[in-house]
């Protein structure tokens, strides 16, 4: 049997929401349809200088000061050391990202039993308590040693290295971890890191750049980046299938952010516009490893300047609740009946204490009342798409607590529990949304009452 493709989807940035009526339970869904809520490593652990972990490139682009708040991830939300407190709090399948610095603090090369010893006291506390765990192997956070050995993403060595660390994954926790994502966003990793500047390693060039940058081309470097991405994936799929596959059982994907456009009019301008929109935002990812090659409209329009795919490295794997289910249908349309699970899907809450005073604020709001109505409208989206045949199989909220965001550092929250960033214990305490969760995942009927916007 070859290994499941699966492809994820990731919604964070939507807010706009239209009014919905009716009701659900977590009954109305698929029996094998998995519901969780996200966090991923360098934005949850904290712990920078433990037990052998290694820099990674947001180490050192918060370290120069990027980040609006001044802020780094250094303690984040100290998930390195509250992990149990995490698992007595999940009542829902969690998808966390494990840290590849974490592992190898070069990138290559021995293995550091730290972090295996870390990550596997997280599979073994939520195995034993009957939680079905989903990894990410890579969440942004590439080793700083890879990108001074070689520029990381802009050089085809990292497929060979990537493969390596995702091997150690594989082979050290595929007997309890069966859903593996491979990659988070590598179209916004390319645009945010090597276009805009604006996500590590902060690469750009005038006049694309919106930060200051002195190094960086942002017309060739952001489709060198993701041609790499896309190799990699594709490279770490056929380890999986070939050496892992049969006794495993596992599925393996990627996760893509992906937000749907509407035409202005009918007009075939305006169609075309939105289509071409499609295929470069997530056709760019998602079309290489479906079909082989990038989209069309892509080739003509860059030229030269997109990467091209040769025989020898094959890449085939085979705030808008209504505008979600819409972006569901058109991916099984486009790109066949793919498993699809919903990643990273959130609202955020923005906190202006940190812009005056410089430290994050206690008093964000437990009564979240917005973020409940943002969630049960995209489960909606979510189930609405399911019973229109599309091939849905999980939905994961962003995120589980308030962490440190890649672009405000805690300027913005995104969790269902708050975190008390000013107090050195950083105690957590549920918001609205996370009792509304709880309750629904207990199949409670869930009324919609979503507030027009």
């Amino acid at each position: 049997m070859a290994a499941a493709a699966a492809f994820f989807c990731a919604l964070l940035f939507i807010s706009v929401q239209h009014g919905v009526l009716g009701g659900y339970t977590r009954n109305d869904f698929p029996a094998d349809f998995v519901f969780g809520a996200a966090t991923s490593a360098y934005q949850y652990e904290g712990a920078a200088a433990e037990d052998g972990r290694g820099a990674s490139i947001w180490d050192t682009f918060t370290h120069a000061g990027k980040i609006k708040d001044k802020s780094t991830g250094d303690v984040a939300s100290d998930g390195y050391h509250k992990y149990k407190v995490f698992h007595l709090l999940v009542k829902a399948y969690p998808k966390y990202s494990h840290f590849y610095s974490k592992f190898n603090s070069c990138g290559r090369g021995a293995v550091n039993q730290q972090g295996l010893k870390y990550y596997n006291n997280i599979i073994d506390e939520l195995t034993k308590r009957g939680i079905q765990v989903h990894v990410m192997l890579y969440h942004l956070d590439l080793p700083q040693a890879l990108e001074d050995e070689y520029a990381g993403w802009l050089s085809p060595r990292i497929v060979e290295d990537f493969t390596a660390y995702a091997d150690v994954c594989f082979r050290e926790f595929g007997d309890r971890v069966s859903h593996w994502t491979i990659l988070a966003e590598p179209n916004v990793a390319a645009l945010g890191g090597y276009d805009t500047g604006e996500f590590a390693p902060g690469r750009c060039s005038d006049p694309f750049g919106v930060t200051k940058c002195t190094v960086g081309n942002s017309s060739v470097e952001p489709y060198v980046a993701a041609h790499n991405m896309i190799l990699t994936h594709a490279a770490v799929v056929r380890l999986y299938r070939e050496k892992y596959q049969t006794l495993q059982k596992g599925i393996v994907g990627i996760n893509v952010l992906s937000l749907w456009s509407y035409p202005l009019t009918d007009s075939t301008a305006d169609l075309q516009a939105a289509q071409r929109y499609k295929d470069f935002t997530y056709g760019w990812i998602l079309h290489p490893l479906v079909f082989g090659d990038y989209p069309q409209v892509m080739k003509k329009a860059i030229g030269s300047r997109l990467p091209s795919f040769s025989k020898q490295a094959p890449t085939q794997s085979t705030g808008d609740p209504h505008g979600l289910q819409l972006m569901l249908q058109h991916l099984k349309e486009s790109y066949g009946d793919l498993p699809i699970y919903v990643q990273e899907n959130g609202k955020l809450k923005l906190d202006l204490l940190p812009v005056f005073s410089g430290k994050a604020s206690s008093n964000d709001s437990l009564d979240d009342t917005d973020r409940v109505d943002y969630i049960k409208g995209y489960i909606e989206g979510v189930l609405n798409a399911t019973r229109n045949g599309v091939n849905a199989r999980g939905y994961f909220a962003w995120s589980f607590v308030d962490m440190f965001e890649l672009l405000s550092g805690y300027q913005t929250r995104y969790g269902l529990y708050r975190v008390d960033f000013d107090d050195a214990a950083l105690p957590r305490r549920a918001k609205r949304s996370a009792r509304w969760y709880r309750d629904f995942l207990k199949s409670k009927r869930q009324p919609l009452q979503i507030a027009q916007q």
